[in-house]
């Protein structure tokens, strides 16, 4: 079994998102191991997938992921 890609590590977040952050240590863990396998130094989300699209909401993202380790920017 090989290991997800930063695509599919972020689409797993965005299934996490919508039900509720169900498991989503686990795949912020995914998403940054994938980011360092593939020499990459952000993950990049599109804000109008997130279920708080708004300024309050992706800040409250970013510091989450930031607390463990992984640097967000979304897309425009």
């Amino acid at each position: 079994m090989s290991e997800p890609t930063v695509a599919e590590a972020t689409e797993s977040i965005y299934a996490s998102l919508q039900a509720n952050n169900a498991d989503i240590d686990a795949h912020i863990a995914t998403l940054k191991a994938a980011l360092a396998r593939e020499g990459l130094k952000q993950a990049v989300f599109n804000p109008t997938r997130l279920v708080q699209n708004n300024r309050s909401g992706r800040k409250l993202m970013q510091a989450y992921f930031r607390q463990r380790g992984v640097s967000v920017s979304f897309s425009e």
